[in-house]
C-alpha cells in the first residue's frame, strides 16, 4: 500500500522539479531592469549626487536595511575610479561598485559585483536627460543570467524587487534635491540619530577586489 503511494508521489514530484527546470532554462541568459524617474533640478545638480559614492546614504534604498552595514570607500575620493564597498546582512549582502565611466552631465556607469549572499557582476548607469525645466532620470542595471539566478526567478519576482527598490531610490533622490528630504520614513528616523557608521580606506589597502 505504502509503495502504490509513494510511486505516484515521487513521479508527480519529479515530473514538477523537471517542469519547473525546463522553463527556467527557456529564460532569457541576459536581464535589463531600469526605472525613471522626472525630477525638478539641473543635470549637473543631479549629476553631482550619483558621482560621489558618500552621497548615497541620503538617498540609495539600500543604505537603511541594514543598520549596522560597514561601508568601505576607496580609489579616487569620487567620479571614474572611485570604490565603495558593503557588509550587512542576508537583506544587503556583501559586494562592491565601481564607476567605470562618467559622462558629465549625462550619463554614469558602474560595475556592480555581489559575492554574498550569491556571485554576480552587472552594469549599473544613471542617465540624465533634459525634459524642458526637468530632468528624466533613469537607473538601470544589466547583466547575465545564470541557470541558477533562473530557477531562483521561478519563485521571485526578482525584476519587481528591483524595481521597486529603483523606485524607492529614484523617489529619494528626487525628495532629498528638491526639498532636502527623503521620502523614507525609515531612513529618516536613521539620519535624524546618526550619521551611517563609515569606514574610511586608503586606496588599495582594505578594499576586497
Amino acid at each position: 500500500m505504502i509503495k502504490k503511494i509513494l510511486l505516484p508521489l515521487g513521479l508527480t514530484i519529479v515530473i514538477a522539479v523537471a517542469g519547473i527546470l525546463i522553463m527556467a532554462a527557456m529564460k532569457p541568459d541576459t536581464f535589463t531592469y531600469q526605472r525613471s524617474k522626472l525630477i525638478n533640478a539641473s543635470r549637473d545638480k543631479i549629476y553631482d549626487q550619483v558621482i560621489d559614492f558618500h552621497n548615497w546614504t541620503k538617498w540609495s534604498p539600500y543604505e537603511h536595511k541594514d543598520p549596522n552595514m560597514k561601508r568601505t570607500y576607496s580609489g579616487a575620493e569620487s567620479g571614474v575610479g572611485s570604490k565603495y564597498a558593503w557588509e550587512g546582512n542576508d537583506e544587503v549582502g556583501k559586494g562592491n561598485m565601481e564607476i567605470t565611466q562618467a559622462k558629465k552631465p549625462t550619463s554614469i556607469s558602474m560595475g556592480l559585483h555581489f559575492t554574498e549572499p550569491f556571485q554576480g557582476d552587472n552594469q549599473v548607469v544613471f542617465s540624465m536627460v533634459p525634459q524642458g525645466e526637468q530632468t528624466e532620470v533613469t537607473w538601470s542595471m544589466s547583466g547575465t543570467n545564470p541557470f541558477m539566478c533562473k530557477v531562483m526567478g521561478m519563485f521571485l519576482d526578482v525584476e519587481k524587487m528591483c524595481n521597486d527598490d529603483f523606485d524607492k531610490g529614484l523617489t529619494n533622490l528626487k525628495n532629498y534635491i528638491e526639498k532636502g528630504e527623503t521620502s523614507d520614513p525609515k531612513a529618516s528616523k536613521e539620519e535624524a540619530k546618526t550619521e551611517p557608521e563609515i569606514r574610511e580606506a586608503q586606496p588599495e589597502s582594505t578594499s576586497k577586489e
